[in-house]
């Protein structure tokens, strides 16, 4: 009984640990150019997670932002979702499950200073499987760039 006690608190953290984001390749732009960087997302089998448009307003969207340096992101382009019927809903769901990349276009001002950068960001979302949905959560991601 104790080591279930003491188990379960790692097993929960597993449980809410179901989207990774892969990391990123390396970025190169000039100053005053524009280039277009993918990050790459997995989900765990059985999970998926809202579009950045979801079908209900009470749904909680996939939604990616960037801090406003060094780099100005003009456009997050994220893919097509999929329409998913679940046990829990009348209604079909805007969803993203499994592998897929949201594209994000950046631009370098012509101000910008060259050398290595972090471009950072937040992604929210909220997971769920068939049966639940887990606490919506942020993650921080980043982007090496090398501005010349």
């Amino acid at each position: 009984m104790f080591l279930l006690a003491a188990l379960s608190p790692s097993l929960r953290a597993q449980t809410t640990n179901v989207l990774t984001v892969a990391p990123s390749e390396h970025v190169t732009i000039k100053r005053g150019a524009s280039a277009d960087v993918k990050l790459k997302l997995e989900l765990r089998p059985g999970f998926h997670v809202n579009s950045d448009k979801p079908t209900d307003d009470y749904l909680i969207p996939l939604k990616l932002t960037w801090s406003k340096d060094p780099l100005q992101a003009e456009q997050v382009t994220y893919p097509k979702p999929q329409m998913e019927k679940y046990d829990f809903s009348l209604t079909p769901l805007s969803v993203f499950s499994g592998n897929f990349e949201i594209v994000t276009h950046f631009k370098a001002p012509s101000s910008a200073s060259p050398g290595p950068v972090m471009m950072n960001g937040k992604l929210r979302y909220q997971a769920c499987n068939n049966k639940e949905c887990l606490a919506p959560k942020n993650l921080d991601v980043a982007i090496a760039v090398d501005i010349q």
